[in-house]
């Protein structure tokens, strides 16, 4: 449970400040309010989370800003739930508890007894704060509060100042980053240099004479193809996350504008036709949340994986 606590803090420390060096080309520069005049007709969610404040160098974008509240909500919640472990727990402990046992239990059956001790802080942490993260997107007045301007047609809001943080596709590649980084040391740490490499080019069975040649050169482009897969993961998984998450707000956001006369329809329907989609949209919080676990946690599984008989000779 501390490393889950320390794992959240990390990413509020560490993970968090690469959004701003993976901000939008061309948009880093421009003041929040100046891009919102430069594309007042605009609807829908921008791709780009726009900053809410900036000083100098730093600048802080609506997304990173409920990225910053959620961290801190679940560290104050783990903190809360554990402060006095009772053997009768209450029940925020008791949700704590079935909460952080549950994703134990279910990883241990995906990456395998001693692989989960070295890994199990990382991938509970990430489902945890992906989730909440993606259902805090929901919550009203994310996305319908900010700066704006009067039109004709009334207040049309072009800075919201809460944006959900997932739908930002720097922090999705901060996170996807990260873990890569992770990945990486995890494999070096389990089979060393030479094994790295043996495990991504090496032949594999126990063919002999001539077809062993030939299945070296085989697997050798097996390999290579291999490599290229790893380098594209970080792109794979920062934007399957993103690319769901930003398209159900923008689905909301359409279902919310269906209706636009007369005006008591539009009060009476941008308020009811979101619901289901609402709904559905926790759901799709949910499943992203577990994909980007199993995905992560499925490829430290298969490069950390040692054949049994190997293993079992290395331990004799």
């Amino acid at each position: 449970m501390r490393l889950i606590k320390f794992t959240l803090l990390w990413f509020l420390l560490a993970g968090f400040p690469l959004a701003p060096m993976l901000a939008q080309a061309g948009a880093a520069e421009a003041p929040a309010a100046a891009v919102a005049k430069a594309e007042p007709e605009k609807e829908g969610l921008p791709s780009a989370a726009p900053d809410v404040f900036s000083y100098g160098y730093l600048h802080i974008s609506n997304s990173m800003l409920v990225t910053w509240i959620v961290a801190i909500a679940i560290i104050l919640f783990a903190q809360y739930a554990t402060r006095k472990m009772k053997d009768v727990p209450d029940s925020a402990q008791n949700f704590w508890e079935f909460l952080v046992e549950g994703l134990h239990d279910f990883l241990e059956e995906i990456v395998g007894a001693d692989l989960i001790k070295k890994t199990f802080w990382f991938f509970a942490t990430i489902f945890i704060f992906i989730c909440f993260t993606n259902w805090c997107g929901l919550i009203p007045g994310v996305g319908t509060v900010g700066w704006g301007h009067a039109t004709p047609e009334g207040f049309k809001l072009t800075t919201p100042l809460f944006r959900g943080g997932n739908a930002d596709l720097n922090m999705t590649f901060a996170m996807a980053s990260l873990f890569m980084l992770l990945w990486l040391f995890w494999a070096l740490q389990s089979n060393g240099i030479v094994g790295f490499v043996l495990h991504i080019f090496g032949p594999k069975g126990d063919s002999q004479g001539v077809m062993k040649y030939a299945m070296i050169v085989v697997f050798f482009a097996v390999g290579l193809i291999e490599v290229v897969s790893i380098a594209f993961r970080p792109i794979s998984l920062s934007f399957r996350l993103f690319g769901n998450i930003f398209a159900g707000e923008n689905l909301l956001d359409a279902m919310s504008h269906v209706i636009q006369n007369p005006p008591w329809a539009k009060a009476v329907f941008s308020v009811l036709l979101p619901v289901p989609f609402y709904l559905m949209e926790l759901m799709v919080g949910l499943v992203q949340a577990v994909v980007f676990m199993l995905l992560t946690a499925g490829f430290t599984s298969v490069i950390c994986m040692h054949d049994e008989d190997a293993h079992a000779k290395k331990h004799h």
